[in-house]
C-alpha cells in the first residue's frame, strides 16, 4: 500500500531583508537631515516719533518679552529675579563696564520688568542705557 501524502506548501515570505532595507533607509534619512532650530523672540516695540539713534556694534541688548522674561544674547535668563538677571548680565559683560545697554521691551511688558532690568544694569556700573522703540507706521502722527 503506497500512500502518497499530499502536502500543500504555502508560500513563505521572508520579511527580514525588507526590514533591514527600511531600517537602513531610516538611518540614512536621519543622518542626512539637518535640523535647523530658529529661535526668535516675538516682541512688539512701543512707538516713538524721535529719529533713530546710531547703535554701536558692541552693545549689551536685553530683550524683555510680553510675559516679562529676559533674554540676553538670544539666551533666556533662568528666572526673573534681580540677582539672577545681574549674574547673567555680569557673565555677558565681563570686564567691559563701558558697554552701552539697549533694553528692548515688548509694548505689553510689565513696567516692573523694565525697571528691574534698568536697576540690574545700573547696580553693575553700566550707565550708558537706552530704550528701543519702533517708528510709527503712519509716519509719526
Amino acid at each position: 500500500m503506497n500512500l502518497r501524502r499530499s502536502r500543500t506548501e504555502e508560500p513563505d515570505v521572508n520579511l527580514t531583508p525588507l526590514i533591514d532595507v527600511v531600517f537602513i533607509l531610516l538611518i540614512f534619512f536621519m543622518v542626512s537631515t539637518t535640523f535647523q532650530r530658529e529661535s526668535q523672540i516675538k516682541i512688539e516695540l512701543p512707538e516713538a516719533s524721535a529719529e533713530p539713534a546710531e547703535t554701536e556694534k558692541d552693545t549689551l541688548e536685553i530683550v524683555i518679552d510680553a510675559d516679562g522674561r529676559y533674554f540676553i544674547g538670544d539666551q533666556q535668563v533662568v528666572n526673573t529675579e534681580l540677582d539672577t538677571l545681574k549674574q547673567a548680565i555680569a557673565k555677558f559683560v565681563g570686564d567691559r563696564k563701558e558697554l552701552p545697554v539697549v533694553i528692548r521691551a515688548d509694548r505689553h511688558t510689565p513696567y516692573e520688568a523694565v525697571v528691574r532690568a534698568m536697576d540690574a544694569t545700573s547696580q553693575l556700573g553700566l550707565v550708558q542705557m537706552s530704550l528701543a522703540t519702533s517708528q510709527p507706521a503712519d509716519g509719526g502722527e
